[in-house]
């Protein structure tokens, strides 16, 4: 099977065993408030597909992220988030990136297994892994799965630096392991909260917990000592845009130590089902929305280019870091230039590990 580009080279195979589970254990706590305005959606059915990677540590080189490395326990997330920019990965498995990729999940069980082999390999250099760089590690599966949470034994086992990036409070289920890790400079965890409103965000992460709960878990982390970060990826133009000041203040409440944004990316098949999905919800706005993407894109609806993508150009992406940088000051957060430090000398590889032979 060819390997998706959001996990070049990490080579795997798959197994058909299927798992199903009820759409009643997605993380929002907003359906039945939804049923009463829009009446009862057909019930979804997730399956869970069982893969046996060869690898877990997937590489990367690209200029816009501070780390290289990262491990993805899932493919899919059944989150559901419109504007998610791995939903093309799922075309890679001849599946849909709409609703397969909500619903046709993959999970890796042997992550934490292959997790030792790898950090036991000689002359492993130890730099930060991140978590949740594809799809969430904390969707809802992660409940019955727990396969980031072995990942994490592992990593604090081995005393390895780590960056969650999450839009789940279920990421408070292991403040037992982070919270001594962030003690020895070990670990940080970014939470996304795109908008405070719940009919918003009902709409663009219909199966995501509500901004409350997420805000909810930025204080409890915070309490433990993980040093939290609260993104605000994606601002999307004319929808939640109006909300940065309320997001950045909402965050320094909760005890976050800094908020970073990123405007609304839309690569390949996210693009049509982004504009479709306007059409549905938003279509008194549909026009402004993505007129004001492509200004932001160089005229189109999305920017590949390192750099750029990540920040946008143009004047309405200079106008958004001039509000978040105000917004920042007035919230007493510190210069987001600085970059978070994890220590990496405490490494070391499993216990019992060949590696420790060398």
């Amino acid at each position: 099977m060819a390997n998706p580009r959001p996990h070049r080279g990490a080579t795997l195979n798959t197994q058909s065993k299927r798992f199903g589970v009820p759409q009643a254990d997605a993380d929002g706590d907003w359906l039945d408030a939804r049923d009463d305005v829009d009446g009862a959606a057909p019930p979804l059915r997730t399956t869970v597909t069982v893969e046996h990677p060869r690898t877990i540590i997937a590489r990367n080189t690209s200029p816009d992220v501070p780390f290289d490395r990262s491990i993805n326990p899932y493919r899919g997330c059944e989150h559901g988030c419109i504007y998610c920019f791995a939903r093309p990965s799922h075309a890679y498995h001849d599946l849909s990136p709409g609703l397969d990729f909500e619903t046709k999940l993959f999970a890796k069980p042997d992550a934490a297994t292959l997790l030792r082999t790898e950090l036991s390999k000689k002359g492993y250099v130890c730099e930060p892994i991140a978590m949740g760089t594809n799809t969430d590690p904390y969707q809802p599966i992660e409940a019955h799965w727990r396969v980031t949470r072995e990942v994490i034994e592992v990593l604090a086992e081995c005393d390895h630096p780590l960056i969650v990036t999450t839009k789940s409070d279920r990421v408070v289920r292991d403040i037992d392991l982070l919270a001594p890790m962030a003690a020895k400079g070990l670990a940080a965890v970014a939470i996304s909260v795109t908008s405070l409103d719940p009919r918003i965000a009902m709409t663009v992460e219909p199966r995501a917990p509500t901004p409350a709960r997420r805000l909810a878990a930025v204080r409890a982390l915070a309490d433990a000592g993980v040093p939290t970060y609260v993104n605000m990826a994606p601002v999307i133009p004319a929808i939640t845009d109006n909300e940065v000041e309320a997001v950045v203040a909402a965050a320094a409440a909760a005890g976050a130590r800094g908020v970073s944004f990123i405007p609304v990316r839309l690569p390949w098949e996210v693009a049509p089902l982004f504009r479709a999905w306007l059409d549905e919800h938003f279509p008194d706005r549909a026009g402004k929305v993505m007129a004001t993407i492509q200004s932001l894109r160089g005229g189109r609806d999305n920017d590949p280019g390192f750099f750029s993508r990540m920040r946008g150009q143009g004047p309405w992406a200079d106008l958004l870091r001039t509000r978040f940088r105000i917004a920042r000051t007035r919230a007493g957060f510190s210069d987001e230039r600085r970059r978070l430090n994890l220590r990496r000398d405490l490494f070391r590889p499993p216990p019992g590990a060949q590696g420790e032979l060398f």
